[in-house]
């Protein structure tokens, strides 16, 4: 066995063998032939993965596992680390992708034939891709693996060739990850495994959501030249509507991003690609360029961002920053970067509106013609999610405004519930439609609890406070109480509707001592189909559903009986899509819930913590499947429990034996039950949104106390 063989846990086994944790620990205990751990900890030991398959084979274990986990198994294992081996398999991808003939020529014959002939194909590539000279294992954390420590920029090139030696090992790992692309094609092989190692690092890393990215990239409007100089995984760079002869510059501090923003960007765009590893603000790599636009998430709270190296920075046009405004540092860095006339979009958190500290560089971004325009996103549009965050817009002014006015949009309207996260579709809309008509006339007829345009002097006072929501008027009075009576309608029908359904009085009856099976053994012998969500983090699809804007039904909106309300996230991933009759079972949480998917959910894409059934319809009833899951008793023999959560074995959920027109009797019956349990939902929301208008109207006086 090689000393640098891609290794594998537990958890890895389980889920190439589509099982459970305690089943691999049983295979250890009762099969002496299992493979010996090679490394990790007595507690959680790690295996040679070849080792491993070779296992599962001769025990029949390994037939159906997808060539996707196999893939992301070798990634995972690799003995140099996942970001090493992603980027590896990125150069690979850009290369089956730009010259596939020049793969085909190369992948014929040993790992060492591969390894020794890759470097050469592939520094022709990142040179036409990244517009630079290739540098062969050299330079920041790269595809190479290797580090620049001094502490400087390098703007050579985002990407630098690996050796034959440090390709070696990912050899098996190259052949599977083309072996997917040609199912699955290169860039949406690359974000399927980008996704996946994102998501199993999501600690390190903050995400911008794919639809604020695309809010943000259609508010700088269309560009040549685009500047990310926070790039993080290059979200706000990959949504840029793609134009003829354009070049994205990203730049980053963490260097495992750089390359693999870099490549990821390559894949999905024709345009130049330049990346840089550095500090932005210490170490700017662009300080020449005049971009047509910056799009930038930058980390927010920094005291520790250059205050006492950077006091008399050029880019401090608008004042310097205080130690606790970094924000507002970044702010003057995107407008340094901007040609005349050019537009920045960031998001930053609300506090930066509105501080003291920040007061004079607000007056004077506002005297200038600098901030063109505030919106408040809702809660829950990014993280932290507990914050309605704002999207500054700016301009580089190349003119003084005559009647200098500044846009304030509130969309906090649009939040959702819980985690199901904000109505994309009506922010959007919203911010668009009104930033549009401003950015074209200089001013925007006032929108009550929208949007208003207010006089640049109405805000110079001594707090320069440009909280949207502190400057708008309210919704219209006539509209807010013509809006109560519909509730308060819609809330009567609904209580007559839920007097009807309520279920007849309960009759006795002895236990029953009906034979059970388990949904694994209806699973294994063909009477439902069992999917778990393939976004990023599982394994499996049915149906693609890239570019398409597909909902995401999520396990809040299972939870809540809500319509789906997630989006997909950035990866291409392959996507389970639900069916008229699936049925559908949230994992966490200790609930006894079960869905049922009608016509108005189908078509949904199933969200994480999800499993999805999809039962035989000549064996299965899909209400009797749905309501004998939802047993307490049931549930509670399936579920295992952790310090601070619990979860729930699908596959051990029992359903008793019978016939199918028994089956379709109790499932009339558990039907009739979700009917009623939708009206006492529906009349608990109506009946919150009638109490809090009468709260609201109450207070502001636009309602009678009578």
């Amino acid at each position: 066995m090689q000393d640098n063989a891609t290794e594998v846990t537990a958890a890895g086994i389980a889920r190439l063998a589509g099982v459970g944790r305690a089943a691999v620990s049983n295979w250890r205990r009762r099969h002496p032939d299992f493979p010996k751990p090679i490394g990790g900890t007595e507690t959680s030991p790690s295996f040679a993965l070849a080792e491993v398959e070779a296992w599962l084979r001769e025990q029949g274990k390994l037939a159906e596992v997808p060539l996707r986990e196999r893939v992301w198994q070798q990634l995972t294992g690799h003995p140099e680390g996942p970001a090493v081996a992603l980027a590896h398999v990125g150069c690979v991808l850009l290369l089956v992708q730009e010259r596939p003939t020049v793969w085909l020529d190369i992948d014929a014959g040993s790992d060492e034939r591969l390894a020794a002939k890759l470097p050469g194909v592939l520094d022709g590539v990142i040179a036409a891709r990244f517009g630079c000279k290739p540098v062969n294992a050299s330079g920041p954390v790269d595809a190479s693996g290797s580090v620049n420590t001094s502490g400087s920029v390098n703007t050579a090139t985002p990407v630098h060739t690996p050796t034959g030696p440090q390709l070696l090992p990912s050899a098996p790992l190259l052949r599977s990850a083309v072996e997917l692309a040609g199912e699955l094609g290169a860039r949406q092989t690359f974000e399927f495994l980008l996704g996946r190692y994102l998501d199993a690092h999501s600690r390190q890393y903050t995400p911008t959501p794919a639809e604020l990215a695309g809010l943000m990239a259609d508010l700088a409007g269309p560009a040549l030249t685009v500047l990310d100089p926070a790039c993080g995984t290059g979200a706000l760079l990959r949504a840029v509507e793609a134009r003829p002869d354009q070049t994205l510059y990203a730049q980053d501090s963490a260097p495992d991003l750089v390359a693999l923003t870099a490549l990821r960007l390559a894949l999905h765009t024709r345009a130049a690609v330049r990346g840089a590893v550095g500090d932005t603000l210490r170490a700017e790599a662009y300080p020449e360029l005049r971009a047509d636009a910056v799009l930038c998430h930058p980390p927010f709270n920094e005291r520790n961002w250059g205050h006492d190296e950077l006091a008399y920075d050029a880019r401090w046009e608008y004042g310097f920053p205080a130690r606790n405004e970094s924000e507002l540092a970044w702010v003057q860095h995107a407008l340094a970067r901007l040609a005349d006339g050019g537009t920045a979009v960031l998001l930053m958190p609300p506090a930066a509106a509105s501080r003291r500290s920040g007061r004079r560089i607000r007056a004077d971004l506002l005297r200038r013609g600098a901030l063109r325009a505030v919106l408040a996103l809702p809660v829950g549009a990014a993280p932290p999610y507990n914050l309605p965050l704002h999207l500054w817009v700016l301009r580089r002014p190349d003119r003084t405004p005559v009647a200098p006015e500044v846009l304030l949009v509130d969309t906090g309207a649009f939040a959702g519930e819980a985690r199901g996260g904000p109505d994309w579709q009506a922010v959007r809309d919203a911010a668009l439609d009104t930033w549009r008509a401003f950015a074209r006339d200089g001013r925007l007829a006032e929108r009550p609890g929208l949007a208003r345009s207010v006089p640049v002097i109405e805000l110079l006072d001594d707090d320069v406070d440009l909280a949207p929501a502190r400057h708008l008027p309210p919704p219209a009075a006539a509209d807010g109480v013509e809006q109560l009576a519909a509730v308060r309608d819609g809330l009567a029908a609904t209580l007559r509707l839920t007097t009807g359904l309520t279920p007849p009085p309960a009759v006795p009856a002895p236990p029953a001592r009906w034979p059970l099976t388990t949904i694994g053994e209806l699973a294994r012998g063909g009477a439902l189909l069992l999917r778990t969500g393939a976004l990023p983090g599982t394994p499996g699809g049915t149906a693609t559903a890239a570019h398409a804007r597909v909902p995401v039904l999520t396990d809040h909106d299972v939870l809540a009986g809500s319509p789906p309300s997630g989006t997909l996230p950035e990866s291409d991933e392959e996507a389970v899509l639900t069916e008229p009759g699936d049925v559908v079972v949230p994992v966490l949480g200790g609930g006894s819930v079960a869905r049922v998917v009608d016509a108005a959910t189908a078509g949904a894409a199933l969200g994480r913590n999800l499993v999805l059934l999809r039962p035989d319809a000549a064996a299965l009833d899909a209400w009797f499947l749905a309501g004998f899951l939802r047993g307490t008793a049931n549930n509670r023999q399936a579920s295992s429990y952790a310090s601070t959560a619990t979860r729930l074995d699908v596959r051990r959920l029992q359903l008793p034996r019978l016939p199918l027109d028994e089956q379709r009797r109790y499932g009339a019956r558990f039907r009739a039950l979700d009917e009623f349990e939708q009206a006492l939902r529906q009349a608990g929301r109506l009946g919150e949104q009638l109490l809090r208008g009468m709260y609201d109207g109450l207070t502001d006086g636009t309602v009678e106390p009578h």
